[in-house]
């Protein structure tokens, strides 16, 4: 089964709802799965990452300002990664290390942000190269949400008007196995280490360029 919500509804009375929301899925889920292609994965953002992110949000949709009580929800939803009770998969391409959220001043403190986090036993952080080559054609990024029994319960992608969640299972082994090929083709460890201190060094000189 796949349902879609536009943000219009969904986001009807502002972001700090909805941040609500996924802090009850990162709480219920205790194996999960990212790829976010184009952006920092949002339980790993800064404070001011995420304020920029939500007000790009709030801006785009024209929904009521609450942007602070976003935030501050979606900073709550990041403690999973340090109660020892979760674990994540997570593959950022690269190209979000470079997507310029901020300015490179919240850049650079984000990446500073990753290299501290690389090493979290919650998390298994892997970065795609851009050149890296793929056996799967490009695709969106997407989240899977489970319970440590599988690949999980829930596919949840968000798109420009709404965001849609797949539970029937023979869509979700798809994503399964979407995230197979794109984990297998990421970078780990030092390799991953090197591609974000490539990035840090780009904002750190962008930040003293002004």
């Amino acid at each position: 089964m796949t349902s879609s919500v536009p943000w219009t509804d969904r986001l009807s009375a502002g972001t700090e709802a909805v941040q609500e929301d996924v802090v009850r899925w990162y709480r219920s889920t205790r194996e999960g799965k990212a790829y976010v292609p184009h952006m920092i994965w949002g339980t790993l953002q800064t404070e001011a990452y995420a304020t920029v992110i939500l007000g790009q949000v709030v801006d785009f949709l024209g929904i009521p300002n609450d942007v602070p009580a976003g935030v501050a929800k979606r900073m709550r939803r990041q403690r999973v990664l340090y109660d020892g009770e979760h674990h994540y998969d997570v593959v950022l391409g690269e190209q979000a290390l470079y997507t310029n959220i901020g300015g490179p001043d919240v850049m650079r403190d984000q990446i500073e942000r990753l290299l501290r986090e690389l090493d979290l036993a919650s998390l298994t952080l892997g970065i795609l190269p851009s050149t890296a080559r793929v056996d799967l054609f490009p695709v969106h990024g997407f989240n899977i949400y489970g319970d440590g029994d599988g690949d999980g319960g829930r596919a949840h992608v968000e798109l420009v008007s709404s965001s849609v969640d797949v539970t029937e299972q023979s869509e979700l082994a798809l994503y399964g196995k979407a995230f197979a090929a794109l984990s297998s083709a990421a970078s780990y460890g030092g390799a991953a280490e090197g591609l974000l201190r490539k990035a840090h060094s780009f904002w750190a000189d962008a930040s003293l360029r002004g």
